[in-house]
């Protein structure tokens, strides 16, 4: 019990004293550059889906 309870007692302490936490504004900023990319990286993923859809659909009309 004595090795949970210092445990415990050693997240505290690291999450109250060792760990930097960022300003609000520097959270604001870096939800921001994730939601820009996240939906780049969507539109590329759907370009993609698009056209290997297209090609696909070309590929199967020459055999069928």
């Amino acid at each position: 019990m004595k090795k949970i309870k210092a445990y415990f007692a050693n997240v505290y302490d690291e999450l109250v004293r060792k760990v930097t936490w960022p300003k609000w504004s520097e959270l604001q900023s870096s939800a921001i550059v994730v939601m820009v990319a996240s939906l780049i990286f969507a539109l590329v993923i759907f370009v993609m889906d698009f056209a290997f859809k297209g090609l696909l659909e070309w590929v199967y009309g020459l055999f069928y």
